[in-house]
């Protein structure tokens, strides 16, 4: 796996190909405009920059000569590797797995950074779903180390395998394999948590900066549970939450109405400056 594609320039799209780049190969990133193209051109640089100032990297330019944007969806029908990035909206993701199936070679892999959609109905789309696979990077995808790897009933074990060695050998990322059900193994085990963290500073029980110091300080977390929430993003943390409790329908993964109401207003936390602190 040479040549990888990556449709989506956003937060986790442009992470994901800063790491494939800087792993010597061949990017390509979909965005669906000339300005959307520019950002992510800006934030691929950006965060090349901050690698080379923490020592992590000699040169940036060598990674950013390998990454090129395009805002055609035909250009993808040479990739070995399509790592689909889009907005957690399961319409629109369908929508890129139908096309790309009809447009990249019957070796090609297509994966899904999805983080709660389960993949299957990605996989549905498209008329070979053996090929279809999880592969699900954490935020910053340049720091964090770990992949979850996500089989569906029909992808083949060898596209697994591949799809695995790839992230571990290649990208040199930790693996995890998981099962195709909404959440995964972190997000299964972490929404919870931060609904929790939700509901009690919804409900006055203590101030939203106790219960951070609480779980920083008392539990050794490097980061509270609404600063999280924060990072990651109030939408996405609201869309999981939603996927978690469509799926299981237990109490513990209904989102809070605090929660969608600060979606509502527009406070998704860190990238736009406001959620749960003021950035």
């Amino acid at each position: 796996m040479y040549r990888i594609g990556v449709i989506g320039g956003g937060t986790m799209g442009a992470g994901i190909a800063e790491v494939a780049a800087r792993a010597g190969g061949d990017v390509l990133v979909l965005e669906r405009d000339t300005d959307t193209a520019y950002l992510a051109r800006a934030r691929i640089a950006r965060s090349l920059t901050r690698a080379v100032e923490a020592g992590k990297l000699a040169r940036a330019d060598d990674a950013a000569d390998r990454i090129a944007v395009t805002t055609s969806l035909d250009d993808f029908a040479d990739r070995d590797l399509v790592i689909e990035a889009a907005p957690e909206i399961e319409e629109l993701k369908i929508e890129f797995f139908t096309k790309l199936d009809a447009i990249v070679t019957p070796e090609a892999v297509l994966a899904t950074n999805t983080s709660s959609i389960p993949v299957i109905r990605l996989a549905g789309a498209t008329a070979n779903p053996g090929r279809v696979v999880g592969v699900h990077f954490f935020n910053p995808v340049p720091v964090l180390p770990l992949v979850e790897i996500v089989a569906t009933l029909k992808t083949d074990r060898a596209v697994l395998d591949k799809v695995t060695s790839y992230a571990r050998d290649v990208l040199g990322k930790r693996t995890i394999e998981s099962k195709d059900q909404a959440g995964f193994i972190v997000n299964a085990l972490l929404i919870p948590y931060l609904l929790a963290a939700i509901r009690m500073a919804e409900s006055g029980f203590a101030s939203i900066a106790d219960i951070d110091e609480g779980m920083t300080a008392g539990c050794a977390h490097p980061m509270g549970p609404l600063r999280l929430a924060d990072t990651i993003g109030l939408d996405v943390t609201l869309a999981i939450a939603e996927s978690l409790y469509q799926e299981f329908r237990e109490p513990h993964y209904a989102p809070p109405p605090l929660l969608r109401r600060m979606v509502d207003a527009g406070y998704l936390g860190r990238k736009t400056g406001h959620g749960f602190y003021t950035y």
